[in-house]
């Protein structure tokens, strides 16, 4: 895999940083990640090819360890608010060269994942927030569809995971390569709402009046649900159809077929749509409403059917475990992607376990960090590995 070889340290936070880890994770890296004491993993189904120890970085062995683990690793994944890993005292300045100093670990790529710009008001850049408000403050939000009193928001897909996630193992990629010619690392710093931002590029440099795609309002232009062929409809039985061409001789072959199939149903409309009407926006109401009742006299699959191997951009809207039925890969779980045709991503088929649990790898890291038996032991009895283990060691060595 293209990754082998490669040391990965990545604290355990929420949906942004676990994604990046997970796509250096797919591609051969080994990723360990450091979780908190009485962590739960439950809602961590990035962990996929990743291994966890537990550490106590408030307790100074516990801290100790971390640092060393982090001196030996080629990337560290901060998820935390700016300050809270320089508190501690493994801020990029401790790993780093500087003015005449050594750091420990000169080669690590330090990506720091955070919600606000860094660059931004004090007050702005500290405060928690999520995917929604990132969108939010990006600007992006304002021009999605959704109702005529609000815009709709994308899951958590834009901020988190690619503005994100998928944006900072982007920017270690690039780390890592610029390392192959200085022999240095560096910071890498993405922030989500400068993520979103940079993924919604396209939208964004055509939010102005002159733009063919956005100069009117939200909800009536051809990318924002404002077209009828560009939007998606209910079926009789309740399920939708995609429908997306946006091109003439796209919406060529839907309208032909899509009239041709309801003639053969015996649907009779006051008003049957032409080629030539796809543009003509004073017709864009009619035209919304003549698909609309089409869609709604035959069932999902009936009409996936119709449009089957054609060019009408027309395709069903699946739920997440038809979808997975239909995926080369036969797994539940989504496949990496990209794939490498000479060095693939390594992928669990048949839907691997989603769960990590807290220090399961706590004595094989350890032991790879080469820590002998007495220190391992020290490092537990002194609460560096959380206080329930020490206790139960503890418990143990009076019995």
């Amino acid at each position: 895999m293209a990754l082998n070889g490669l040391k990965v340290i990545e604290f355990a936070g929420l949906a942004p940083a676990p994604f990046a880890g997970l796509v250096l994770a797919h591609h051969g890296a080994s990723v360990t990640r450091i979780d908190r004491p009485s962590a739960s993993s439950t809602n961590d189904a990035l962990c996929e090819g990743k291994r966890s120890i537990i550490l106590d970085t408030k307790n100074t062995m516990g801290l100790a360890t971390a640092k060393r683990l982090i001196a030996g690793a080629d990337v560290l994944i901060d998820p935390f608010r700016p300050g809270v890993l320089e508190r501690l005292g493994l801020g990029p300045e401790v790993f780093h060269d500087s003015e005449g100093k050594k750091g420990l670990n000169d080669k690590l790529v330090y990506a720091r994942l955070a919600g606000y710009p860094r660059e931004g008001e004090q007050m702005l850049r500290t405060l928690p927030g999520h995917d929604i408000n990132y969108i939010a403050l990006s600007g992006i939000l304002s021009m999605l569809p959704g109702t005529t009193e609000k815009p709709s928001f994308p899951l958590n897909l834009l901020a988190d995971f690619a503005g994100g996630g998928l944006l900072c193992a982007t920017g270690i990629l690039l780390a890592l390569i610029e390392r192959e010619k200085s022999g240095r690392g560096q910071v890498v710093n993405v922030d989500m709402v400068s993520g979103a931002r940079y993924v919604s590029s396209f939208p964004l440099l055509n939010a102005n009046d002159t733009s063919p795609y956005f100069s009117k309002p939200r909800g009536s232009n051809t990318l924002d649900g404002g077209a009828p062929f560009y939007d998606v409809y209910t079926c009789s039985d309740g399920k939708w159809m995609s429908l997306g061409c946006l091109e003439p001789q796209f919406f060529s072959t839907f309208i032909d077929r899509f009239n041709a199939t309801l003639r053969i149903n015996g649907m009779k409309t006051e008003w049957t749509p032409t080629r030539a009407k796809q543009f003509t926006q004073d017709d864009w109401p009619k035209l919304r409403k003549y698909i609309e009742e089409g869609f709604k006299t035959m069932p999902r699959d009936y009409w996936a059917d119709v449009f089957q191997d054609s060019d009408a951009c027309a395709v069903p809207v699946l739920l997440p475990a038809e979808a997975a039925s239909i995926d080369p890969t036969g797994s539940h779980r989504p496949a990496p992607h990209p794939q490498l045709c000479r060095t693939p991503a390594s992928f669990q088929r048949g839907g691997s376990s989603t769960i990590l649990e807290p220090g399961t790898h706590n004595e094989e890291i350890l032991i790879e960090l080469g820590l002998p038996a007495e220190e391992r032991k020290q490092l537990v009895l002194a609460g560096g590995l959380g206080v329930e283990l020490r206790d139960k060691a503890r418990s143990k060595a009076k019995l």
